[in-house]
């Protein structure tokens, strides 16, 4: 009789985790992220490409103010969700060993925009605001790229996984 006080142990190559994230919370994640993606392109279209001149030189663009709205809101959303992730997707595939160079990559640049959207918002000065900036956006239209490639290779993987 198996020690009912003892965990079953597998063998690691017999061992499936699965890592999908629920429906809800997926298009959840989803949404947060193009409305990030949306309101921080918009945003950066109206700050440098959409901008009137008026009589005192360059004025703000109105969808300037309404961008940075949508995206502090959104953000909040996405760091919500990305801290359900942790103890669900996040820890299991680390002990899975699966997606890891794409997933730690997602999480640094999650750690980066979430420390230069707080430097933005709280520590920057009007000298170093443009560095900032630069740093908050070059990341987040890169971490775009990166979570479509992290969602892609983690179906390639579940479905190579499923056809095994």
């Amino acid at each position: 009789m198996p020690n009912l006080h003892q965990p079953l142990l597998r063998p690691p190559a017999q061992l499936h985790v699965n890592l999908r994230v629920e429906r809800w919370h997926r298009r959840w994640i989803y949404a947060s992220a193009a409305v990030l993606l949306l309101s921080g392109s918009a945003w950066l279209v109206a700050r440098y490409f959409l901008r009137p001149a008026g009589q005192f030189g360059e004025t703000v663009h109105p969808l300037e103010p309404w961008a940075m709205k949508l995206h502090g809101a959104a953000a909040m959303a996405m760091l919500f969700f990305l801290g359900s992730l942790l103890n669900v997707h996040v820890r299991r595939a680390i002990r899975a060993g699966r997606n890891l160079v794409s997933g730690w990559a997602m999480i640094a640049a999650m750690a980066v925009l979430t420390a230069t959207g707080f430097g933005l918002y709280y520590l920057a000065g009007e000298s170093d605001r443009p560095l900032w900036s630069a740093l908050h956006w070059v990341v987040g239209l890169a971490a775009g790229a990166l979570f479509v490639l992290h969602v892609q290779l983690g179906r390639r993987r579940a479905r190579s996984a499923d056809d095994a």
